[in-house]
């Protein structure tokens, strides 16, 4: 151990780790830590955004605490394991004399921070990728079957961390083509396959939601170079703030010298470029591009211990991006010193201020994956997300938590005023309003069928199909259909009501887990550009759902 940590090293790294473990404890959940939080609820090989690995975090943190600690205390463990494997990764012979450099340069990349003690799809990721790397150098080192197996296994975790992983594997061995006549690289392969099969088992029974959503349901605006293109150059310094002159210098000065740098490279460079093309297409998050944080703290590193210049300059602006990083953690939890108003402020406040005007009452909100989990975690009480057109499906749209709420008496949380009983302001500014339903019945899941392909001709008599995957019947009078026209971009324009009969006039109910089909003609769109439509149902006069898929015209 001493031979490949030094003292200094190892203090440093207790220290960042108990650092981590406070601010986990003392920070309040964000939205998305609070989303994941439901998934664990009930662990699947799958969720409707990502692998299960994150909630699988979220559920090992929760055996051993309680409260947010409880959510995070395993991507405290993982980033600090991150930052021993990217040492281990680092072979110089005079890398000891440089412990606090190393700890500065990481230090000082905000994302690497967050993801130092908040719990998302990243921190594993992050991690993974750094073993995938270490493991890859390791294998190069020493070509068996035993390095293989350790490669398959990594590979296998980055995915299940998240699917921008596949970017990761791809560039790094496409960096060493000769691996297509290695059989323990394919043995890695086979083993990746073998263990990610669980995940792909889940994706076919539940209808490629996942990739279905990424791909082809997901909204995206125009190109606009400004959001767009300059916005991911922009991203691209954010990841490292005012070390970045010098660790794109430490980039270029890097050559391939050796397989292993080599990989480095081509990970670093396929990340930007791809990103960098996608970036004409929508628009990239800071996130996306996070990976590339693991290759260059490694080539960043070598050049630091090689160039005085870059040593020195590092050091002065990492110092600085630490103070400024430590300020910003501080303010997570302490808000009056925060420069601005973050999700970690007022939601617990929020939640306890609606808790003392209904109780235990359970809660529905309207169009809100963040707002439902927030409040069940803090309240302890169920929640359910109602998603209407206005919004997108996400893990409320597939799961149970829908059916434990039906019947009950509850508080319907929306940001429309109508009808509302109670108003409920947030410390965003935002204001939110309570109706209460004294017996709640929803059915989102209904599926609406459309047999492609399909034109909009408003003349001619069409038919979609209705699935009931309920165990109840539902009678139709419970029911009616709205239809919504989507642009290019897949933005909802216009909507309608639409009048759709069953084909057979002697049907007067959904029978459960089966279909029946509906007449109707197309409403005339008031909108130009017509692209895609999407048939909605209303059940009981709720907002009409997202119960079908944007289905494209001829």
């Amino acid at each position: 151990m001493n031979s490949k940590f030094p003292r200094l090293f190892l203090i440093l790294l207790g220290l960042l780790f108990i650092l981590n473990v406070i601010q986990s404890a003392l920070t309040p959940l964000i939205f998305d830590e609070a989303y994941y939080w439901h998934y664990a609820q009930n662990l699947s090989w799958g969720y409707f955004d990502h692998p299960p690995l994150v909630a699988l975090m979220v559920k090992l943190s929760g055996f051993l605490f309680d409260g947010e600690l409880g959510v995070r205390f395993v991507s405290c463990l993982l980033s600090t394991g991150m930052f021993a494997i990217i040492w281990m990764s680092i072979d110089h012979p005079k890398k000891k004399d440089y412990v606090p450099h190393f700890f500065v340069l990481l230090f000082s990349m905000a994302l690497l921070n967050a993801y130092g003690f908040f719990t998302l799809p990243d921190t594993p990721l992050l991690f993974f990728t750094a073993l995938f790397l270490y493991t890859y150098k390791r294998f190069l080192e020493h070509n068996n079957w035993l390095w293989g197996l350790f490669l398959g296994f990594t590979m296998a975790g980055l995915m299940y961390s998240k699917y921008h992983a596949a970017l990761v594997i791809f560039f790094v061995l496409f960096s060493n083509i000769k691996l297509v006549t290695n059989k323990y690289a394919w043995l890695g392969v086979f083993v990746a396959l073998l263990c990610y099969a669980p995940h792909f088992i889940w994706l076919f029974e539940n209808d490629f939601v996942t990739i279905k959503y990424h791909l082809f349901d997901r909204p995206n605006d125009p190109y606009n170079f400004t959001k767009y293109t300059l916005g991911f150059f922009v991203n691209l310094i954010a990841v490292f703030g005012l070390t970045f002159p010098w660790v794109y210098q430490s980039l270029f000065k890097t050559k391939s010298t050796d397989r292993f740098t080599k990989a480095l490279l081509f990970l670093t460079y396929g990340i930007i470029l791809f990103f960098f093309v996608s970036s004409f297409n929508r628009r990239i998050q800071t996130q996306w591009i996070i990976v590339i944080t693991v290759p260059l703290a490694i080539l960043t590193f070598r050049q630091i211990i090689a160039n005085a210049n870059i040593r020195k300059w590092i050091y002065i602006t990492g110092i600085i991006n630490g103070i400024l990083i430590l300020y910003l953690r501080v303010g997570l939890i302490y808000e009056p010193i925060s420069p601005i108003f973050y999700e970690t402020h007022g939601n617990k406040e929020w939640i306890s201020g609606i808790q003392e005007k209904i109780g235990d009452m359970p809660v529905v909100f309207e169009n809100s994956y963040r707002n439902a989990p927030m409040y069940a975690f803090y309240s302890g009480v169920p929640t359910f997300s109602l998603n209407n057109f206005m919004y997108r499906r996400n893990q409320y749209s597939i799961d149970n938590s829908e059916s434990t709420l039906q019947h009950q008496k509850v508080l319907y949380v929306s940001k429309r005023a109508t009808g509302a009983d109670m108003e409920l302001p947030k410390g965003d500014g935002k204001m939110y309003y309570g109706q209460y339903i004294d017996n709640f019945e929803s059915y989102r899941k209904l599926k609406t069928l459309v047999e492609e392909p399909i034109s909009l001709d408003t003349e001619k008599e069409q038919t979609f199909r209705v699935y009931n995957p309920y165990e109840e019947n539902i009678n139709l009078n419970k029911i009616k259909f709205n239809i919504a026209y989507l642009n290019p971009t897949k933005d909802v324009v216009d909507r309608f009501a639409l009048k759709a009969i069953p084909a057979d006039s002697q049907t007067k109910q959904l029978a459960s887990k089966d279909t029946v089909v509906f007449k109707f003609k197309f409403p005339k769109p008031k909108m130009d550009n017509a692209t895609y439509f999407r048939i909605g149902i209303s059940e009981n006069d709720l907002l009409y759902g997202i119960n079908g898929t944007n289905t494209k015209f001829e």
